[in-house]
């Protein structure tokens, strides 16, 4: 892979965004790259958590424009390569969200454009004092509709300070995405790589099927159509943790005052 650097390791999977020269910016090469590593992990049962950072000086600067249309398939026009090319960035915030795995983001100087929108499509977010969330869209004639911006800011600031994001289209330093709860926590500079490894460390130790099913169940209630369509798919999922061996485990080692040492069973 040109555009991505993969490393593995003891259940945790790192994706690097490595276009440094490029501050990152995704073409379409990166896209279909993205894709491939996350149709993969749906069906990865080994791989527990994922961390998705950024090489050089920045997490991501958003779509390449700069460097020509996306897709670059000339039997298409520039439109319907425009289309594909945002459509395809779309769908990796989709995956972001549907793949078993936790998501954590690693980030770092400027997380822009269509960055933003793969950052927030991360279930967590370790930041360092150089990030800067940057929401150029309506100062460059675009909408801030972009591949699922409109969908989670929202959801995670609420209505009114995600349209004063969107409508002023503007930078928040760190503290003030902490403030916001954008940022699940702030890490000294540089260190962002390294604490988002020690917050995965973290989730290796908790249950795995806890973990897939309450991100599944989260997902969920965010489309739920009200709260006893919820209920209905918390015990579904709950019931079935019982016949687990992992349960008997973490009871087990709770009584024990000791850590449990979950097998996935």
């Amino acid at each position: 892979m040109s555009g991505l650097k993969l490393d593995r390791r003891d259940g945790v999977l790192t994706v690097t965004l490595s276009r440094p020269e490029r501050l990152n910016a995704v073409d379409a090469a990166v896209t279909e790259e993205m894709l491939d590593v996350l149709n993969e992990l749906m069906r990865d049962t080994a791989t527990r958590v994922l961390v998705l950072t950024g090489e050089g000086r920045g997490f991501c600067s958003g779509m390449d424009i700069q460097g020509g249309d996306p897709g670059g398939d000339r039997d298409e026009g520039r439109v319907q390569r425009l289309h594909r090319g945002i459509a395809r960035g779309g769908e990796v915030t989709a995956r972001l969200r549907e793949i078993p795995q936790p998501v954590i983001a690693a980030l770092h100087g400027p997380v822009a454009g269509m960055g933003v929108s793969w950052a927030l499509a991360c279930d967590l977010r370790v930041a360092d004092p150089t990030t800067r969330f940057v929401v150029p869209f309506v100062d460059l004639g675009l909408s801030a509709g972009d591949c699922g911006l409109s969908w989670l800011l929202p959801r995670l600031v609420g209505p009114a300070r995600a349209a004063e994001i969107c409508y002023r289209a503007q930078r928040l330093d760190v503290e003030r995405a902490e403030a916001l709860g954008l940022v699940t926590e702030v890490v000294a500079e540089g260190r962002d790589l390294e604490g988002a490894h020690a917050l995965a460390d973290e989730l290796l130790t908790k249950s795995p099927y806890g973990l897939r099913r309450t991100k599944e169940l989260l997902n969920s209630a965010l489309d739920a159509p009200g709260l006893r369509q919820q209920l209905a798919a918390e015990t579904a999922v709950q019931a079935l943790a019982f016949f687990s061996e992992d349960l008997a485990e973490g009871m087990t080692a709770t009584l024990e005052r000791r850590r449990p040492a979950f097998r996935n069973r």
